[in-house]
């Protein structure tokens, strides 16, 4: 009996914990815009960075909490050069998003959903706050999928150990 109650109470816990292993079709589907107006999948975007260790920030220009984020962002860039940076911005228009990329000097791939956080995108992956960092291993699975600017600990521990597995 007690087995019992042990394995219902893990079942329980990995389902509510938030963490989802892999992207859902849906999530796959989206279309996001590229820094010329193009409009990709976000799966074609998954597809370019395979084999590789990724940090996806879903950010604003206009969020404080993306801003004041920005030194450690540099700072995990910094100490990360192996990994490959994904930007999605949730700004209202492409000209504040593409301001916002000159004016942080970010360095990565930039995409843009023209309907910000409560559109498709911000939906389908269940966007509750921004900057929310998401982190892909080198077989493209999720090993964190919900961490904030509060998380960059656990978000350089994770890339350092994902980045020196073979």
């Amino acid at each position: 009996m007690k087995q019992i109650i042990f394995a219902l109470t893990a079942v329980i816990i990995t389902s509510c914990n938030g963490q989802e292993k892999q992207f859902s079709q849906d999530v796959k589907s989206q279309k996001l815009i590229d820094q010329a107006g193009a409009e990709i999948a976000f799966d074609s975007i998954l597809k370019k960075h395979k084999g590789k260790t990724v940090l996806i920030e879903v950010w604003a220009s206009w969020c404080g909490d993306c801003v004041k984020a920005m030194p450690m962002l540099k700072e995990t860039q910094a100490a990360n050069p192996e990994v490959d940076y994904i930007f999605i911005s949730m700004d209202k228009t492409a000209e504040k998003w593409k301001e916002g990329i000159a004016k942080h000097d970010l360095k990565g791939e930039h995409y843009w959903t023209a309907d910000g956080m409560k559109g498709a995108f911000g939906k389908s992956i269940e966007l509750d706050w921004i900057p929310r960092y998401i982190i892909l291993d080198k077989n493209g699975d999720v090993v964190i999928y919900r961490a904030i600017e509060k998380d960059f600990e656990k978000i350089n521990a994770t890339l350092k150990s994902k980045t020196s597995e073979k």
